[in-house]
């Protein structure tokens, strides 16, 4: 899994400023990282261990119309690489601004079977408008594959808004209606609760704290 982050480049605007600052909780890690995580490990199975690299090779951006130059504390690069509880390796990398390489997001699982590839034209993949492709034995090229009806759910009167930001957060409160209604199960469809958000926030931890042990052996080598 490949991604930019779009926030945590080069430059910034006014807007983004409080992205600058670590401390602020959104940043590479917390924000594109998390929510790819979250997809992964949903699709794919939690991580049985992992090692990581966090790094600020940009401790100093630009703003974009006035030209100031201004600190950055926040992370660019978060890198982590891992076994899945299924047994398969998984790798992520994802880079603060934009890439002309591979666009956004680049998601490949390769299974015994065949492949399946997930892209985006924005950072903020999970708003909307990914596009899925496979391919089967002996397929010799991708293939796009259609969102099948049922995952628009009773917004189908909007799926042509689907890439829209707003669209997302509207499938998630049907997706509470229906379980409040009784329609949908509570473990069903992958509706989210606090216990989920526990969990991955766990995660993001994790990931922290591999890549400050990472950090720590790498001193000690270098002091030996």
């Amino acid at each position: 899994m490949l991604g930019s982050g779009w926030i945590e480049g080069a430059t910034y605007d006014d807007s983004q400023a409080y992205v600058l600052d670590v401390t602020s909780g959104a940043t590479l890690l917390s924000i594109p990282f998390g929510h790819s995580v979250d997809a992964l490990t949903m699709v794919l199975g939690e991580f049985r261990e992992l090692s990581a690299l966090i790094e600020n090779l940009r401790p100093e951006v630009t703003n974009v119309a006035s030209g100031t130059v201004a600190a950055k504390t926040a992370e660019d690069q978060s890198a982590v690489t891992g076994v899945l509880e299924s047994g398969a390796v998984a790798a992520m990398h994802f880079r603060g601004g934009t890439s002309r390489a591979t666009a956004f997001f680049h998601w490949e699982i390769n299974g015994t079977d065949g492949d399946l590839v997930v892209k985006a034209d924005q950072a903020q993949w999970w708003y909307g408008g990914p596009r899925l492709y496979d391919a089967r034995g002996r397929d010799g090229a991708l293939t796009e594959l259609p969102v099948p009806a049922r995952y628009q759910r009773s917004l189908t009167q909007w799926t042509e808004r689907c890439a829209e930001p707003a669209y997302n957060v509207a499938h998630e409160y049907a997706l509470v209606r229906d379980q409040i209604t009784g329609s949908l199960g509570p473990a069903e469809d992958g509706l989210p609760d606090f216990r989920h958000a526990v969990r991955r926030h766990a995660t993001l931890e994790r990931v922290r704290e591999a890549a400050r042990a990472n950090r720590k052996v790498t001193l000690a080598e270098q002091g030996a």
